[in-house]
């Protein structure tokens, strides 16, 4: 049985808080780690123990495997939760804990790898008879790329063949556009995973992204959690999320539960991950697996009654799932990915300081942040502030839940998405679940009802105007632990 008696929570912001708050209610001790940017972060106040990281920039010294592994031996921290992005997908990390003997509360690095490497996982899910998109393995060159493109038929994606987040990825309607394509591709793939190994598969149009939580433990249990509907993106990466998925059938939901379990039995998975698909008219695909906790775990904890991290938790000391499951899904919840971006500039970050900041509440309203008032967002960050997660009875209330909550936020300082989410849900399209992975390019009139959206701001914003109250409230943040 793994020891997990105190957690080196090895990321910062929303994730690291969401991981240290379900660490509390355990009776489990946290040691946070910060750079500098987050000196004054929520974060690195609400953990019993805070360590400064050293780096040659804020980002690599969240990235800095040594480093990480001897704050936690120095700590006396028996296990590390890699929260998601920076190592929480990252094979030598988990290699690392393990060699120390600290407790990865994720899974297995062979686990990692055959999933990391998108050849290797289409790979092994052929063998596993999980359906996978049509493509090829890794192009060696532009010559190849040309010739699988011909086989596989245009469109085409060009994917990195290692990461994930949709960095890289570009299409070629056409061979013309190919070359282009091939070498961009190349290029971010090798800036941003070390690898330029890219490979391709076809385009589908007008598809829905769906992915599956699956749970998994080390007595070969592995449950399928039930779905959720990714399809309102930006350049690939995601932006709100809800389950259950509109117009999803019974038949349809267990078929991709059912290939979800056999991906994961296929790489002897265990903890918490998700099988992501590609739904195209009546058929779905296997797209990639996430071998970590998702941003977006909060809507299924919503509709199922559950925690995942105190899951992830118990599963890393060898505890057993419940063979039976867990309770059904009810209810419908939604969340809003809360960026410091521009929607009405592409989508451009917008890292500034935090003046005005105020999360809603009330029924079925949840909040995952990881900011404060007077906080200075760092440019060498993600850009996501926090996370809004309503629940309802049903779909139609949860988007009214959602409209009032998203009124009812206060943030001012950087540009948000918060307008844009409002957009989103005066949409007709989106209200009658009309989604797909382009709705953003389809729906041009969305930049109309953002930029009135964005001009009307919350009415609650003069309550919080006043810089005494701000700072008021920016004291009792690190008075109390919490943001």
């Amino acid at each position: 049985m793994a020891s997990v008696t105190k957690v080196l929570v090895a990321n910062r912001g929303e994730i690291a808080l969401r991981v240290m708050r379900t660490c509390r209610e355990m009776g489990i001790p946290t040691v946070a780690v910060y750079a500098e940017p987050d000196a004054r972060a929520p974060h690195a106040y609400f953990a019993d123990e805070r360590v400064r990281l050293s780096g040659a920039s804020p980002r690599q010294a969240y990235l800095d495997i040594d480093q990480l592994v001897a704050v936690a031996r120095d700590h006396g921290a028996d296990a590390v939760h890699p929260g998601y992005g920076f190592l929480s997908e990252n094979a030598a990390f988990a290699e690392a804990c393990s060699t120390h003997r600290l407790t990865f509360i994720g899974p297995s690095a062979p686990s990692m790898r055959a999933m990391g490497d998108k050849v290797e996982a289409r790979r092994r899910m052929l063998a596993a008879e999980v359906p996978v998109v049509p493509g090829s393995a890794a192009l060696p060159d532009e010559g190849a790329a040309l010739r699988e493109a011909e086989r596989i038929g245009y469109p085409v994606l060009v994917k990195a063949a290692a990461g994930g987040g949709g960095i890289g990825m570009r299409v070629a309607q056409r061979a013309e556009e190919l070359p282009q394509a091939f070498e961009a591709c190349r290029r971010a793939a090798q800036a941003s995973f070390a690898s330029p190994d890219v490979y391709l598969e076809r385009y589908l149009s007008h598809p829905r992204h769906i992915e599956m939580q699956v749970l998994a433990d080390a007595h070969g249990t592995t449950l399928a959690l039930g779905e959720r509907e990714c399809s309102i993106q930006r350049r690939h990466q995601k932006l709100l999320e809800e389950t259950p998925a509109v117009g999803l059938s019974d038949a349809r939901r267990a078929a991709m539960a059912e290939a979800a379990v056999k991906a994961a039995a296929a790489v002897g998975y265990q903890n918490a991950g998700t099988v992501e698909f590609i739904v195209s008219g009546d058929h779905f695909y296997f797209l990639e697996m996430n071998t970590r906790l998702q941003v977006e775990h909060p809507v299924t904890e919503l509709v199922l009654g559950i925690d995942l991290v105190r899951e992830q938790i118990r599963v890393a000391r060898g505890g057993r799932l419940p063979t039976a499951g867990y309770p059904a899904p009810r209810g419908h919840a939604i969340e809003f990915r809360v960026n410091a971006e521009d929607p009405l500039r592409n989508f451009m970050p917008t890292p500034r300081r935090v003046q005005r900041y105020a999360p809603p509440t009330g029924p079925g309203v949840r909040v995952d942040s990881g900011i404060r008032p007077h906080q200075e967002i760092s440019p060498h960050f993600d850009s996501l502030l926090l996370k809004l997660i309503v629940w309802a009875d049903d779909r139609n209330a949860a988007i009214g839940r959602g409209r009032r909550a998203l009124q009812e936020l206060v943030l001012t300082g950087p540009k948000t998405t918060v307008p844009f989410h409002r957009a989103v849900l005066d949409e007709a399209d989106f209200v009658n679940g009309r989604i797909s992975t382009g709705f953003i390019d389809e729906h041009p009139g969305l930049l109309e009802r953002i930029a009135a959206f964005a001009a009307q701001g919350s009415p609650l914003e003069a309550l919080y105007g006043g810089g005494e109250m701000a700072a008021a409230i920016a004291g009792a943040v690190v008075v109390a632990g919490e943001p």
